[in-house]
């Protein structure tokens, strides 16, 4: 009798837990280590999502940055091809008051000034 008996005891132990339709007590009311592994894996999507938005933001920012460097670029070349005319400009200057004719130079200067003052007017 003790066998059946223990052979009882262990098909309980065995089937503990199955209901009719073999559904399981446990997966009505999940474990505490269940809902810690879902917590888990809620915080893990959260942190997956974040990631892939910080890696969409340094995209953007990067592809901002590069834009800025070739605009600043293209400012360089455009400031080194005007530095080139301005310092032409000012040896043809240098070379024109070098020249001792006071009358020249009197007459370039006021030349300047009056073509300023009339630029200046039709702007207006």
């Amino acid at each position: 009798m003790n066998s059946r008996r223990d052979i009882r005891n262990n098909k309980v132990a065995l089937f503990d837990g199955i209901e009719e339709g073999g559904i399981r007590e446990s997966a009505l009311y999940p474990s505490s280590h269940e809902i810690d592994e879902h917590d888990n894996e809620q915080a893990m999507d959260g942190l997956h999502d974040r990631v892939n938005l910080m890696k969409r933001l340094s995209r953007d920012i990067q592809e901002e940055v590069d834009g800025h460097n070739r605009m600043l670029d293209r400012m360089g070349n455009d400031m080194d091809s005007s530095r080139g005319v301005l310092s032409g400009t000012m040896d043809k200057f240098k070379m024109v008051f070098e020249k001792k004719s006071s009358q020249r130079m009197f007459t370039l200067v006021a030349s300047f000034v009056v073509l300023f003052l009339i630029i200046y007017y039709l702007t207006r």
